[in-house]
């Protein structure tokens, strides 16, 4: 029986919140469902937090994940814009205790790094690798990179703790040519 693993990987903001969900069924990561909470219509900022934990908390209920990756506040020079990213974090993380997933952070440079393989990479860049990566459709790509950046934690997460599997050995150039006629172009 193949193992099922359900990550959640969240982006947290005070504006908006991204989020990605990955199956993953033996060693295969799945695009399961990615979005945003927008919190811009509500002006007050505790209750933007609660909208956050009431979302996250839903999110759990709903998908039932074993693991949280969130990405960690990065340092800025805005000093009052990384309070509140951290206090988004802090209440994400909150509903992920609250239910008693696992939580792993992750750097934005490791995120991208692990997706891209440049940690300087931009949202534009990393959202057209996932793209690639899941086959989603342009139709299906949302306007708002969060939601990109949200499944960019879970699949760091994913490639971070997933141990690759050797299903073929070869001897030689000619082993693996005889064993791999699809891959070879003519």
């Amino acid at each position: 029986m193949t193992k099922e693993r359900i990550i959640l990987g969240i982006d947290p903001g005070t504006i908006v919140m991204g989020y990605g969900i990955l199956m993953v069924q033996g060693n295969k990561p799945k695009l399961e469902t990615m979005g945003v909470l927008q919190l811009n219509k509500y002006e007050n900022h505790y209750l933007r937090l609660r909208k956050i934990f009431e979302r996250v908390l839903g999110l759990i209920d709903q998908y039932h994940p074993d693991e949280l990756a969130i990405e960690a506040p990065f340092f800025g020079k805005n000093v009052q814009s990384m309070l509140k990213l951290g206090r988004a974090q802090g209440v994400a993380m909150a509903a992920a205790l609250e239910r008693d997933v696992p939580i792993f952070e992750y750097a934005p440079l490791k995120i991208k790094m692990s997706i891209t393989g440049n940690g300087n990479a931009s949202k534009e860049q990393v959202a057209g690798m996932l793209q690639r990566l899941f086959h989603i459709p342009q139709e299906a790509m949302l306007p708002q990179l969060d939601a990109t950046d949200g499944l960019a934690a879970a699949v760091c997460h994913y490639f971070q703790t997933n141990s690759p599997v050797v299903e073929k050995k070869y001897n030689s150039w000619k082993d693996f040519i005889a064993k791999n006629p699809e891959k070879i172009r003519r």
